[in-house]
């Protein structure tokens, strides 16, 4: 029998802010196996945080720490020009501020994934690939680093002897480089829910994307992010999830097996 395929869905969460609410965690929560959850610089607060937490745990989902850049109005996604030193420091602040939280609900930190421009930026700069590895490492080795599949810093998490999840997007296109489509350019964003499922499957069960360029590259698919906060996430996010499951893929997060 061929070995089973088994694939963590994760989901960037807790990324509200103050009064102003962003994504429908509560209800994305059933179809996840991980959460990432924003720890205050790009968006989410010590609130915002507890409660999310809170949800991730009564429905059984890791939980990840999801810093970014200190860039609440642009939600995280614009580049800023940063020292690896900074990137240390930045990643260290908020993995020890979620990290708190967790203990305090009796939780258990699972994860960390960098969000938006400093996820994109690391998966092409070694040297802050490098930085925010060792800031996992230097604070809980124990975490598995969550990263773009095939990047800088899946190759830095796996270089200082982090457990690393290699990473796929379901609703994002790809370059030839295996890098993601920037989200200025028109054709960053899959909007069909069927071609989305499609590339996922695809890249779950056969290891490969088809690009912009019109190539095909090879791929490792340990864990497919979903995105919270699009108008029709949760009927996306409940759709994939019975794809995968009707395909006969396991939904994981690593000792974690959520049975939904």
């Amino acid at each position: 029998m061929p070995p089973t395929l088994t694939v963590d869905l994760n989901c960037d969460m807790g990324e509200s802010f103050g009064a102003w609410t962003i994504g429908n965690d509560a209800a994305l929560m059933p179809f996840i196996t991980s959460a990432n959850i924003a720890c205050g610089f790009h968006a989410g607060d010590p609130a915002v945080m507890k409660q999310t937490v809170r949800l991730a745990l009564r429905h059984k989902v890791a939980i990840g720490a999801h810093p970014g850049l200190p860039d609440l109005v642009g939600f995280g996604r614009r580049d800023i020009a940063i020292s690896p030193e900074e990137a240390f420091d930045m990643t260290v602040y908020q993995l020890g501020a979620l990290t708190a939280i967790v203990r305090a609900e009796g939780g258990q930190l699972h994860h960390l994934k960098p969000h938006g421009a400093l996820y994109n930026m690391a998966a092409t700069s070694a040297a802050l690939a490098e930085a925010l590895a060792e800031a996992v490492y230097k604070v809980q080795p124990e975490l598995t680093l969550y990263g773009l599949a095939n990047s800088e810093l899946t190759k830095a998490g796996e270089k200082i002897g982090l457990k690393t999840a290699h990473e796929v997007f379901a609703d994002r296109t790809y370059q030839a480089s295996g890098t993601l489509t920037p989200r200025r350019q028109p054709d960053a964003l899959i909007t069909s829910a069927d071609a989305a499922i499609a590339q996922v499957l695809r890249m779950v069960q056969e290891g490969q994307v088809h690009t912009q360029q019109g190539t095909n590259v090879a791929i490792r698919a340990n864990t497919v992010c979903l995105h919270g906060d699009g108008a029709h996430a949760l009927e996306f996010a409940e759709r994939l999830h019975g794809a995968l499951r009707q395909a006969g893929v396991v939904l994981q997060a690593g000792h974690l097996t959520v049975a939904k």
